[in-house]
């Protein structure tokens, strides 16, 4: 099935909506190795999150040109946050789908609340915003999105192939992106070297 985004707003309580999901060695299937997922909606019916550690060869502008929001020759009176704003691989599913995840202190219609901090827009209306300096304080985008079906995720964790811990905006919109698996593992006390082949929560 495919999961419907904002159906699962508020992430009360037992749900992993708005935390990291971070790849352990035990992962089964290659193109999560290494990842660091944000959950942006988990349920019994499933759940939808963004890889956040992986980049694509095209950046912000590309996006804003080939959607016609701007010309090329204009990429160079964007805000310098913008024409450098790189853009995530969010997953393997629906890989031309744009969503960007920023901070609660910019909102329209469309925009859907992960948790107090964050919000999910999928609309080219926050492109326009950013594109203009308008936009929230801190953004990122990814193409792509990450999807499972109801328990699936839930049997991947119990399989060792996820660790989950509370999300934190510093480390979800700030510094390298290279570095992003191993300072996450960092801030909760956990030493890769030393991971266990026992599944649970951070």
């Amino acid at each position: 099935m495919e999961w419907e985004i904002g159906a699962n707003r508020a992430g009360p309580e037992g749900t992993l909506q708005n935390h990291f999901l971070i790849a352990m060695p035990g992962m089964r299937d290659e193109r999560f190795a290494r990842s660091v997922i944000y959950l942006c909606a988990h349920s019994e019916d499933g759940a939808m999150g963004l890889i956040i550690n992986r980049t694509q060869q095209l950046g912000f502008t590309d996006v804003l040109v080939e959607l016609g929001i701007l010309d090329r020759s204009q990429s160079i009176r964007l805000p310098a946050r913008a024409r450098e704003m790189p853009v995530r691989s969010g997953g393997p599913v629906d890989r031309s789908r744009g969503f960007v995840l920023h901070t609660g202190d910019y909102m329209v219609d469309s925009s859907m609340p992960v948790s107090e901090q964050v919000c999910l827009t999928a609309t080219m209306d926050i492109l326009r915003a950013i594109s203009s300096g308008k936009g929230p304080r801190h953004a990122l985008m990814a193409l792509g999105y990450s999807g499972w079906g109801a328990g699936q995720l839930e049997m991947e964790i119990a399989e060792n192939g996820w660790l989950a811990c509370p999300a934190s905006p510093d480390l979800l919109f700030e510094g390298d992106i290279d570095s992003l698996y191993d300072r996450i593992l960092a801030s909760i006390g956990v030493d890769l070297a030393h991971l266990s082949q026992t599944a649970g929560h951070a």
